[in-house]
């Protein structure tokens, strides 16, 4: 067998054990697939409530569209980070029953097991998304249907996920304990959402919370959502730049979330 065939089969085998574990974590979303509408409840509020009401406030610069437009992209990426940011409790839980010195002693690389995880993460964010489209679309909201547009939506989404998922999977893999990690866990979702312009543009930020934004990864998926999902969306960044930033942002904690993995269990 040549250099490049051995190559290849490494190359496959590692998508085939990503693939396992992303399969393996999203039967658990069949067996219950309440959560997805409990966690629903929260962006609906926003919508439904926080959007109708400022929608009719005409302070906020969102150019040439209603400001329920403007949010909703924000709304999706908020529930995708409030999902995936608490998903690194499972990690902790699977650590008590055992499972993952199973994990630990099997063949499959680190990076599969995190990734295949993170890819888990990504379904679960597209099944919100695709509740939030409902809604909006109740709403009256603008939306952009162009098949193109559609799957940047779900790479984006699948991104987000990854990214804020592994990122909880290393708190996890820090803090050790479910107390820790959740007082941990609600203290980041609001400071990352709020430092985003999930639900105000960055122009009317004051000039240190600009930097922070800029360096806050929920930014650059908003943007791209914004862009992608609305008529007449547009972008600060530009959809490359923020493909490229999520991208980089998640293949950056999935290595580190690869080294961290086994220490969950020190």
């Amino acid at each position: 067998m040549s250099f490049a065939q051995r190559h290849l089969k490494r190359i496959y085998s590692f998508i085939y054990k990503t693939l396992v574990i992303a399969e393996l974590e999203a039967r658990k979303l069949r067996h219950d697939p309440t959560e997805l509408f409990t966690r629903a409840v929260q962006p609906a509020l926003w919508l439904l409530v926080f959007g109708q009401v400022f929608t009719r406030v005409r302070a906020i610069p969102t150019g040439n569209i209603p400001y329920i437009d403007f949010m909703t992209p924000g709304i999706l990426a908020q529930s995708v980070l409030f999902i995936a940011i608490f998903y690194g409790i499972a990690i902790i839980w699977e650590r008590d029953l055992g499972v993952v010195h199973k994990f630990l002693v099997s063949p499959t690389p680190r990076a599969a097991l995190v990734l295949g995880k993170a890819l888990s993460a990504g379904l679960r964010g597209l099944a919100q998304g695709f509740i939030i489209i409902v809604l909006a679309l109740i709403l009256r909201v603008h939306l952009n249907f162009n098949i193109l547009a559609l799957f940047g939506v779900a790479v984006a989404v699948i991104l987000g996920s990854a990214l804020f998922s592994t990122f909880s999977l290393i708190v996890a893999c820090i803090v050790k304990t479910r107390e820790r990690f959740m007082g941990i866990g609600q203290v980041l979702t609001m400071p990352l959402f709020f430092a985003s312009n999930a639900i105000y543009p960055i122009s009317i930020m004051p000039s240190w919370l600009k930097v922070v934004s800029h360096l806050n990864p929920l930014t650059y998926e908003v943007d791209i959502l914004r862009r992608l999902m609305l008529l007449g969306g547009t972008s600060s960044y530009g959809v490359g730049v923020d493909l490229l930033v999520l991208i980089l942002a998640t293949g950056i904690l999935v290595v580190i979330g690869a080294v961290m993995y086994p220490k969950v269990v020190v």
